[in-house]
């Protein structure tokens, strides 16, 4: 088996499979294990006479991928799976349960990501609930909508969003929307989160002036914005940011 994606190479792992994959796209890098293997570039960039060479069971991919119909026209099996929500998320940990022969595993998988995000919630503390969140995805800038599976978490966590529910999973905001909106929290990765006061109108952001922020490193940030297995581990994480901020405050 092939991944072409990390939170599908995750989840395979978790699963009880990770045996069964030859190769992975180059940002898979959990667990360990994964490192080793070939690495097929990314979505844009995969190469398709390697994959070929590798001679793939089957090749997991997301629709975003350019290279499906040319897998495809090879005689490839190719599994396009999204995991833009919860649900898809839960859908494809059971379609990968199915497909590895591993009957059970991916309800399993899923139920201890649910206990773990209700032991984060509950730990959130309530001087912080309702604040409404900025999670930025990318410095474009992009961000976690409510119908993510980012935004399904923080809800999750009692925490609200400075987007409206119709924006989309993870739209392009107006940045001058970000300033106007005045979010109680700011989420981003720590470089991210750094440069934010530089840019224009953004040093009047309230909750960068007050330290209501989480600057997460990069391994964190990988485990915040990928929907596989580590779900609820990110919860913790978001949770323990929340911790601090109530705590300072």
């Amino acid at each position: 088996v092939g991944s072409l994606v990390p939170s599908l190479t995750e989840s395979v792992c978790a699963i009880g499979a990770c045996d069964r994959l030859v190769a992975t796209d180059r940002f898979s890098n959990w667990p360990a294990s994964v490192e080793q293997l070939p690495k097929l570039g990314g979505l844009d960039d995969a190469p398709v006479e390697r994959i070929a060479a590798l001679k793939p069971d089957v090749v997991l991919v997301s629709s975003a991928a350019r290279i499906i119909g040319r897998l495809e026209s090879l005689g490839f099996k190719v599994v396009v799976l999204e995991t833009r929500n919860g649900a898809d998320t839960r859908n494809t940990l059971r379609l990968l349960a199915q497909l590895f022969d591993k009957p059970g595993a991916g309800d399993a998988v899923w139920s201890r990501i649910e206990t773990e995000i209700g032991a984060a919630a509950a730990r959130v503390p309530p001087a912080v609930r309702g604040g409404r969140v900025y999670f930025e995805i990318d410095s474009t800038p992009y961000a976690a909508g409510p119908e993510s599976f980012v935004g399904e978490m923080l809800a999750r966590l009692g925490m609200g969003n400075i987007l409206a529910p119709d924006a989309g999973p993870f739209p392009k905001v107006n940045p001058e929307f970000v300033v106007r909106a005045q979010p109680d929290v700011v989420m981003a990765s720590k470089p991210n989160l750094q440069e934010m006061r530089l840019r224009p109108g953004w040093a009047s952001l309230r909750a960068l002036e007050r330290g209501q922020a989480c600057g997460f490193e990069p391994a964190q940030f990988d485990l915040l914005t990928r929907p596989g297995p580590r779900m609820g581990e990110a919860a913790g994480v978001i949770a323990d940011c929340l911790v601090r901020i109530a705590a300072v405050h």
